[in-house]
C-alpha cells in the first residue's frame, strides 16, 4: 500500500511538471507572437522571457534556438493564413476576379505584416523559414492561377510579372516604405495586375 501511495504521489508530481511546462511553453510562444505583433521583428530570447513572465533558463529549456520559437509562431499562424487563402467571389469577369483577388490578398498581407518582416530578417540563417517562404510562394502561385486561369496560358514574363505584383513583398513596400493606405496600395495593386492582364496575348 505505501509503495502504491509513493508512486502516485510521484506520477502526481510529474503530471504537475508537464503541466507547468506546457504552460510555460504557451506563455513564451505568446509571448513572441505579441512582441512581433507589436512591431519588435527581432525579439531577443531575453525580451521573450521578460514579456512571458518566465526565466531566461526556460526559453532556451524549451526552444534550443529562437528557430523553434518562430516554427511554433508559424503554427499559430497557420490556420488564419489558410483561411484567408480560401474562399471569395472566383467568378465574374477577369477585371472583377482581380479586384476581389488583390482585396484578398491585402487582408492576408496585413495580417502577417509584422511575422512576414520579423521572418525575413531571420529567413537566410534559419532552414524552416527559408523552406516555408517558399511554401508560401508556391502557395500564393497556385491560388493566383485558379483565381485568373485565363493569365495560366499567357506568356512567362506576364505570369511572373502579376505573381510579382500580387504578392508580399509589393505590398509592403507600398504599406512600409511608401506608408501609403490600405485603399491606395489596393488601387495601386489592381492597376498594376489589371495592366498587365489586358497585355496577356503573345506577341
Amino acid at each position: 500500500m505505501l509503495r502504491r501511495a509513493t508512486t502516485v504521489r510521484i506520477d502526481a508530481a510529474a503530471d504537475g511538471r508537464v503541466r507547468r511546462g506546457e504552460r510555460s511553453r504557451q506563455a513564451i510562444v505568446e509571448a513572441l507572437l505579441d512582441l512581433v505583433g507589436r512591431g519588435v521583428i527581432q525579439p531577443t530570447a531575453q525580451q521573450v522571457a521578460a514579456r512571458a513572465g518566465v526565466g531566461i533558463r526556460s526559453v532556451f529549456r524549451h526552444f534550443s534556438e529562437m528557430d523553434g520559437l518562430f516554427a511554433a509562431m508559424n503554427a499559430h499562424l497557420e490556420g488564419d493564413v489558410r483561411q484567408l487563402l480560401q474562399g471569395g467571389q472566383r467568378d465574374g469577369s477577369l477585371a472583377r476576379r482581380i479586384r476581389a483577388l488583390v482585396r484578398q490578398r491585402a487582408s492576408l498581407f496585413d495580417r502577417i505584416l509584422p511575422y512576414k518582416r520579423a521572418a525575413h530578417l531571420q529567413r537566410w540563417r534559419s532552414r524552416f523559414l527559408t523552406n516555408r517562404h517558399r511554401e508560401l510562394l508556391r502557395a500564393l502561385h497556385a491560388d493566383r492561377r485558379e483565381w485568373l486561369p485565363e493569365l495560366n496560358r499567357a506568356p512567362i514574363e506576364i505570369q511572373e510579372a502579376v505573381d510579382l505584383a500580387l504578392c508580399f513583398d509589393a505590398w509592403d513596400r507600398l504599406r512600409g516604405d511608401r506608408q501609403l493606405s490600405r485603399s491606395v496600395a489596393v488601387g495601386v495593386m489592381e492597376r498594376a495586375v489589371l495592366a498587365l492582364a489586358r497585355d496577356r496575348r503573345p506577341r
